[in-house]
C-alpha cells in the first residue's frame, strides 16, 4: 500500500504526463506574462542620463502590443507604468494566471564601458563569476523591500552561498526555456544584426519562483555608450520588441501548433525573415540504441555558445557524449537509453560529476519531443 507522500508524488507525475493532452480543454489562450524589470524607486542600471527601468518598460509595452494583435495570445503585464513591484510578486502574478511563459526584460550595466551585446538567461546554477554578478544585480532589488529577510527566508542576494543554495524548481521546463532563449538570441543576431553573448544559466530569483518556462533578457549594456544610444532610439526599441515577439510566437507554434495567424508586424521597415532554426545533430562516436516505438532518452548536461569536442575529457569523464547545434548554441548530451529507469540513473551520474543543472530530453525517431509526451 502506498503511503501518503508516495501517492502524492505518483499523482503529480501522472498529472504532468497528461497535462499536454488536456491543454486545449483547460486553456482558451496562450498566456504570456511580460515583466518590465525594476520600476518606481528602483531605477536599475543608470548611465548617460538613461535608466534601465524606462527602457525595459518601453520595450515590454511594445512587445505586448505586437502580441496582443494575435487572438490566440493573452498578454499579462507585471507593470505598465513606472511603479515599484516587489520581486516576490512578479512570479506570483505569472503563477496565479497559470501562464505559459514568463518573460522578464532588463538592461545590463557594468563598470567597464567596453562590454556590449545581448544575453538571455534561464534558471540554473552556474559557477561563472560573470553570471553570478548578473544574478546579484538582478536579485538586489530584494534589499529595497520591507521585511525582505522574512519574505525570502533569509536569502541574501549579495552572498554567493545563497545563490548556490537556490534549487532548480522548474527542471521540467528548463529545456523549453533554453529553446525560447535560443530563438530570442538568434533573432537579435539575424534580424537586428546585434552581437549575442549567448544563452546562459544563472540563479535568478524571478525565474526560480515562476512555475513555467521563463527567461530573463538583457537587451544590451547601458554602460556602453553606443549600445545605450541604440537601446534608447525608436528604431532600436522597435527592433528589439519585434525580435522578442517573433521568438515567442515561434515558440508557441513549435509547442502547440498554430492556426497560421501571424503577430509579427514590423512597425517601420520590413525585417528580413529569419530562416527557420534547425537543430543539427553532429555525428559522434555515440552508441546506437534501437527502440520499438522510436523513443530515445538523453541527458542534457550543458548548453553553450562554445563549440567543444564531444570527448569524455571535456566532460569530466562522462561517455558517450553527443553534441547538437541549435543556431549559435551548442547543446551537449550524455548517454542514450530507451529505458526511462536507466536514463534516470545516467542523470544521477551526471549530477554527481558536477553537472547539477542536467536534465532529461527525449526524441521520437530523431525529433525532439517533451519527456511527458515520450512517457505517454
Amino acid at each position: 500500500m502506498l503511503n501518503k507522500s508516495r501517492f502524492i508524488l505518483l499523482f503529480f507525475g501522472l498529472f504532468l504526463i497528461n497535462s499536454t493532452a488536456f491543454y486545449a480543454q483547460t486553456k482558451s489562450k496562450f498566456k504570456v506574462v511580460l515583466d518590465a524589470g525594476h520600476g518606481g524607486k528602483d531605477p536599475g542600471a543608470m548611465y548617460y542620463g538613461l535608466k534601465e527601468k524606462d527602457i525595459a518598460l518601453d520595450v515590454t509595452l511594445r512587445v505586448g502590443k505586437i502580441l496582443e494583435s494575435n487572438p490566440e495570445i493573452k498578454v499579462i503585464y507585471t507593470r505598465k507604468t513606472d511603479v515599484f513591484i516587489e520581486l516576490i510578486d512578479r512570479p506570483k502574478i505569472a503563477n496565479k494566471e497559470d501562464a505559459d511563459l514568463f518573460i522578464s526584460i532588463h538592461c545590463n550595466g557594468v563598470k567597464n564601458i567596453k562590454p556590449y551585446g545581448t544575453e538571455t538567461f534561464v534558471m540554473g546554477l552556474s559557477r561563472s563569476a560573470a553570471n553570478l554578478e548578473v544574478a546579484k544585480k538582478e536579485n538586489s532589488v530584494i534589499l529595497l523591500e520591507n521585511n525582505y529577510q522574512e519574505k525570502y527566508n533569509g536569502f541574501d542576494p549579495n552572498k554567493p552561498e545563497s545563490l548556490i543554495g537556490m534549487k532548480l524548481l522548474q527542471e521540467e521546463y528548463l529545456n523549453q526555456s533554453i529553446d525560447l532563449a535560443s530563438k530570442i538570441e538568434n533573432n537579435f543576431v539575424v534580424n537586428n544584426k546585434r552581437h549575442s553573448r549567448g544563452v546562459k544559466q544563472s540563479p535568478l530569483w524571478v525565474l526560480d519562483a515562476s512555475y513555467m518556462p521563463g527567461v530573463l533578457i538583457e537587451l544590451g549594456f547601458l554602460s556602453n555608450k553606443n549600445e545605450s544610444q541604440y537601446m534608447n532610439s525608436e528604431n532600436g526599441k522597435n527592433e528589439m520588441a519585434q525580435a522578442i515577439a517573433k521568438a515567442i510566437v515561434s515558440y508557441k507554434k513549435d509547442l502547440l501548433g498554430s492556426s497560421g495567424t501571424s503577430v509579427y508586424e514590423p512597425i517601420k521597415e520590413p525585417v528580413k525573415e529569419s530562416p527557420k532554426s534547425q537543430t543539427t545533430v553532429e555525428p559522434t562516436k555515440n552508441i546506437t540504441v534501437s527502440s520499438s516505438n522510436g523513443i530515445v532518452f538523453k541527458v542534457q548536461i550543458s548548453a553553450s555558445g562554445t563549440k567543444l569536442e564531444p570527448l569524455p575529457k571535456n566532460f569530466k569523464g562522462l561517455s558517450p557524449i553527443s553534441r547538437e547545434q541549435d543556431g549559435k548554441l551548442y547543446k551537449y548530451l550524455y548517454a542514450e537509453e530507451t529505458d526511462y529507469e536507466q536514463i534516470k540513473k545516467r542523470l544521477e551520474e551526471a549530477k554527481k560529476k558536477g553537472f547539477t543543472s542536467a536534465y532529461l530530453v527525449a526524441y521520437k525517431e530523431g525529433v525532439k519531443i517533451s519527456v511527458s509526451e515520450a512517457l505517454k
